[in-house]
This record gives structure tokens, sequence and C-alpha cells, in this order.
């Protein structure tokens, strides 16, 4: 039977697929430098995620509560609140929701934390690129 040259293969169709391991692994190497330390998994990410989470589970200890997952424990806010609590010695404000079933409640804690940062004059800086050196709160 004759294969027509036209028609890909239906592997083809969804992503190219080196026959040669070598020419998959020259692909690596093409990508930019920048690119692989912006990537999801970039080694030093990962560092700075288990640095940081194992400094919150230090201070949260007082209040008997732990983080596992960064951004999922810090949703709803309350172990922010109970974070900021602890290092600021001070009780927030204003009430918080101590049960946050839905997702306004925790929108509404987190507010809460971040109003409290703000009357406390500390400010959020560069918080989305830490490669400038610069801290991530400095006080007024």
């Amino acid at each position: 039977m004759m294969k027509n040259s036209s028609f890909l293969e239906p592997q083809q169709l969804f992503f190219h697929s080196p026959a040669d391991p070598a020419e998959e692994e020259e692909e690596e190497e093409e990508m930019p430098a920048t690119e692989k330390d912006l990537a999801e998994d970039a080694p030093w990410k990962k560092i700075q995620q288990n640095t940081f989470t194992r400094w919150c589970n230090e201070h949260l200890k007082v209040l008997n509560k732990r983080i596992a997952d960064l951004q999922k424990d810090l949703s709803d806010g309350l172990k922010l609140i109970g974070l900021l609590e602890v290092l600021s010695q001070k009780k927030m404000y204003r009430k918080y929701h101590l049960r946050p079933n839905f997702r306004q409640m925790k929108l509404e804690n987190v507010s809460v934390a971040l109003e409290f940062l703000e009357r406390e004059h500390i400010k959020l800086v560069s918080i989305a690129s830490p490669v400038d050196g610069l801290p991530l709160f400095t006080p007024d």
C-alpha cells in the first residue's frame, strides 16, 4: 500500500517527537535561560517556596497551625491573618470570618490582612520579582 505523504500520522498532528534522542536534547538546550528561570518548575522557585513555607510554619507553631501548600493554605486568609498577628504581636483591627465557606468571605479575610499591613505602614514591594534584590516588606 502506498503511503500518501500529504497526510500526517496521528501523533504528528499534536506534537513533534524527534526520532533521534540527540535532536530532543538540542531542542531543550535551545530554550533561552530566561525561559528556564521563569518556568513553573524552576529549581530556584521550589527552593524559595520551601524556605518560605518552613519560615511560616516556624512562626505558626504558636497557633498550632501549619502550611503545606502556600497558595491553597493562605487563600482563605486565616493562616495569613494568624501569621501577621504572631509576627506583629497585635490583633487585626477589624473582624474577619473564622469559617470562610464562600469565596467572598475568603477575599474579605485577605483584605483584612492587607488592610492591617497598610495600617501598620508596611508596604508590599516587588512581590512578583525577587530577582530585583528588593525586600518583600519595607516599613515606612
